[in-house]
């Protein structure tokens, strides 16, 4: 009985046995990325802001508009970091620690300059910034089980600390003074929301990691 080559040909495919699929060299997300670079870009814009802030006391119109437009564009890279990292696959565990890190830097120094001047009570600077030096302590300290990264409320607390404050930085008065501060109550409250959200969250890292580690040595 003759056989035919394609036959043959079939055989030995079928045979042999599968390639392996090589590993992509871009699997491991570099650490140097667009998303990054602004995110450190919004880290390095932070003591520019304050050299503004405080110049020719604080109260100066024309420095304090620079210091609005500055912390304005500080600001706007946080939105578009977090959706380059998102939209091109650039999540690094880098930028999850660090994008929350600058916008805590930029916000912090915002809020105690203004209470510094007088533009702001203190109280509200304490509770913001407490909780942001808080959460930070916290992911550090489950950083080894897990990271936290930063979810959209969040992002949604930023988004309005930052309309607040780049308000209350502009020389304004009357209604959008008024506007202003009752933004940032409304942060306040966001802040103290997410803080919480957050402690629930690092709490079931924490004690899921300690489940896993019981698991193994069983």
């Amino acid at each position: 009985m003759s056989v035919r080559p394609e036959e043959i040909d079939r055989g030995w495919t079928a045979a042999a046995p599968p390639r392996a699929v090589p590993e992509r060299a871009d699997a491991q997300v570099p650490v140097l990325n667009i998303a990054n670079v602004l995110t450190v870009a919004r880290i390095v814009l932070v003591p520019l802001f304050v050299l503004a802030l405080f110049a020719d006391g604080g109260h100066d119109t024309r420095w304090r508009v620079i210091a609005a437009a500055v912390f304005g564009l500080a600001a706007i890279t946080d939105r578009f970091d977090g959706q380059l990292a998102r939209k091109n696959g650039l999540v690094t565990d880098f930028g999850k620690l660090a994008d929350p890190i600058a916008d805590k830097a930029l916000i912090g120094s915002a809020l105690i300059g203004l209470s510094i001047l007088g533009d702001l009570p203190w109280w509200i600077t304490v509770v913001i910034v407490g909780r942001e030096l808080g959460i930070t302590l916290l992911r550090l300290v489950v950083v080894r089980r897990g990271v936290i990264p930063a979810g959209r409320g969040g992002k949604l607390k930023t988004l309005v600390q930052s309309i607040a404050i780049a308000l209350l930085l502009l020389p304004l008065s009357g209604a959008f003074a008024t506007a202003g501060m009752a933004l940032m109550y409304a942060a306040v409250a966001l802040t103290v929301i997410t803080g919480l959200d957050y402690v629930g969250q690092a709490a079931r890292l924490w004690l899921a990691g300690g489940r896993a580690r019981g698991e193994s040595r069983s």
